[in-house]
């Protein structure tokens, strides 16, 4: 029998209430890895529960705010010491490359050291007020049990994310990750546990959306929701928290453009076209899968495209020489893959990949990096966002034309622009309708840097000292220091 993991609730591991589990497989070889816990209805209530009494309870709600950002200095401590533990069971998990999860597990521990700096920089302020009598401020206060629902493509990055500013904030949470990668956030719970965090502060119940996910957002006990993933799924999410008057923060879709112009370093921009679509196998919702390419430099940068694209090397994502991985679970494969037939059906040429490639010993879900060209801005392929390794490159020849067709989509999370010239770049990110804008670089993150998205692409902010606005309230003191009788108890007082 394989390993098995149960949820993570009020600091100890629980069976689920119906016990059912679900497996969970190596994308690239199809082996079985793990059975977790299948959340049910009543496993979340009861992780809700507890983090609720957790909120209320004097072991959290009597902590200091730079005491909780101790607690979270530990748990950074800890995640840098199982790094390379946690790096392998992602990889494992979603077919990322061992080397790619390295570098994000070595910058996470800063996500968690940054929030604990943040902790108690939670500030009001003193309103001016035009009586002299009345003393008039503001402070920020925690929200209470924050859901976090989290995606397979960066399961860690994604959820510290979300839980380190809401935990800097004094929330408490429960998180239902996704059903493809569990255990690393159940590994977190416990690494959370040794730092010393109050039992009940973090639950982690794993399953399915339908079942457990749904069950979260319409728990009554809940004060916020954190989503990060489709559209479509954000999009129920945000109607259900309005309907309850709740806050959402969404990160969703992107159909993100990565610009080439003409002045622009050819080889440099080649490889962010490539960083761009092909890393992570394309299944980042950031990825630049819309490639705009002056057409004094379109035949070259689609030949460099080109070429490097057939020669990634695709493969066992912990071999170190492996370059492209599988994607995550067989849905995504046929997904990638139809969308390729679609497009040709449309008229697109594809170029390179388009299909699995041939010669690997392996069985998973491989898909080969793939180059569409001869495509309009109106077809499928262009339009909707496929999260695989396929880009689509287009010549352009004015700026204003690139960028009517560059902010023709229902997406605006992020766009890449090549070019030497300082002005163009900055009216670039100044025109471009989209929440992060790259100059010279793609896939570029910190903690530090909010990221929000524009139109479909999500609501809310998340990185930055913004964020932490995301998870507390305002409220509004009024002290009145005249103690001299009302005179007039209709009239209001300023």
């Amino acid at each position: 029998m394989s390993e098995r993991y149960l949820h993570f609730i009020n600091g100890e591991h629980v069976a689920p209430s119906e016990d059912r589990f679900f497996t969970s497989t190596n994308p690239a070889t199809l082996e079985e890895l793990y059975e977790a816990a299948r959340g049910t209805a009543e496993d979340v209530d009861r992780a809700v529960k507890a983090a609720h009494r957790a909120f209320t309870s004097r072991a959290w709600s009597s902590l200091s705010a730079t005491a909780r950002g101790h607690l979270l200095r530990r748990l950074g401590d800890l995640v840098g010491q199982n790094a390379e533990q946690l790096a392998r069971f992602e990889s494992l998990d979603n077919g990322k490359l061992l080397r790619e999860m390295r570098g994000q597990l070595a910058t996470l521990p800063e996500y968690l050291y940054y929030y604990a700096g943040l902790a108690d920089k939670v500030q009001g302020s003193q309103i001016p007020s035009m009586n002299p009598a009345i003393l008039n401020y503001t402070q920020r206060e925690a929200l209470g049990v924050v859901g976090a629902i989290t995606p397979w493509n960066s399961p860690l990055t994604l959820t510290i994310s979300k839980i380190a500013p809401a935990l800097a904030a004094g929330n408490t949470v429960v998180i239902k990750p996704s059903e493809y990668t569990s255990r690393t956030v159940l590994l977190l719970a416990e690494l959370a546990d040794q730092a010393g965090f109050p039992a009940g502060v973090i639950n982690v119940v794993t399953g399915f959306g339908a079942e457990a996910g749904a069950a979260l957002v319409a728990h009554p006990l809940l004060a916020k929701i954190s989503f990060t993933g489709s559209t479509a799924t954000g999009s129920s999410i945000a109607a259900q928290a309005a309907s309850r008057f709740i806050g959402c923060t969404l990160e969703l879709g992107g159909k993100s453009p990565n610009i080439v112009f003409d002045d622009a370093n050819v080889d440099n921009a080649a490889m962010g076209v490539v960083a761009g679509i092909y890393a992570a196998a394309g299944q980042t919702c950031i990825a630049g899968s819309r490639v705009f390419a002056h057409k004094s430099v379109y035949d070259e940068l689609l030949e460099k495209v080109v070429n490097r694209a057939k020669s990634i090397i695709i493969g066992d994502p912990l071999a170190e020489a492996t370059e492209l991985g599988p994607l995550a679970f067989a849905d995504q494969l046929a997904k990638v893959s139809s969308y390729v037939q679609i497009g040709a059906g449309e008229g697109a040429t594809v170029l390179a990949g388009g299909s699995r490639p041939g010669g690997l010993d392996l069985p998973g879900y491989f898909f080969s990096p793939t180059v569409l060209t001869d495509v309009t801005n109106d077809m499928r392929v262009v339009r909707e966002e496929i999260f695989g390794p396929v880009a689509a490159i287009m010549p352009f020849e004015h700026e204003d034309e690139l960028l009517a067709a560059a902010n023709d989509t229902e997406y605006g999370l992020a766009a890449g622009v090549w070019t030497q010239n300082l002005a163009r770049a900055h009216r670039m990110a100044r025109r471009l309708e989209a929440g992060t804008i790259w100059v010279n670089t793609y896939r570029a993150m910190s903690p530090m840097s909010p990221r929000q998205g524009f139109k479909s692409s999500g609501v809310g902010i998340e990185h930055g000292l913004e964020s932490m606005n995301e998870y507390t309230r305002l409220k509004s003191v009024w002290i009145n220091t005249d103690e001299s009788p009302v005179a007039d108890p209709f009239v209001m007082r300023a």
